[in-house]
């Protein structure tokens, strides 16, 4: 048995705060639109990953999720989201820091509480 990639379903009540987060900041790119359709949604790729991100106020509500982002280059990332879209550096780990298991670590997280933790072995 063979995977070639985990796709998580990311659901918020309003697309656009996730294409801000996932696009605008993160570059990640559209692969598929259906953002007019009755129930939005779109296919995002980046690097050889991929999300799905939902328009869906009750799933929304149900779930907040918390993903991570591995990197070789931990530094680089932080000084461009730090630069160019500060407003996302989560609070309680808004700069790099070396966290007790051995990872350097920061945090992001939009409007609706998604977090994306960014790390580096």
């Amino acid at each position: 048995m063979k995977f070639t990639k985990l796709v998580p379903n990311i659901f918020y009540a309003d697309i656009n705060m996730g294409l801000r987060l996932f696009v605008d900041c993160l570059e990640f790119k559209i692969g598929h639109d259906e953002l007019t359709a009755a129930q939005p949604f779109c296919a995002l790729d980046k690097d050889g990953l991929g999300l799905l991100l939902f328009q869906d106020a009750e799933f929304a509500a149900k779930d907040r999720p918390e993903l991570r982002l591995l990197t070789n280059d931990i530094d680089e990332v932080y000084r461009k989201v730090a630069a160019t879209h500060p407003q996302y550096l989560h609070p309680n780990l808004n700069k790099v820091t070396l966290r007790p298991w051995g990872a350097r670590e920061f945090a992001l997280k939009d409007e609706s509480d998604v977090c994306v933790i960014i790390q580096q072995w």
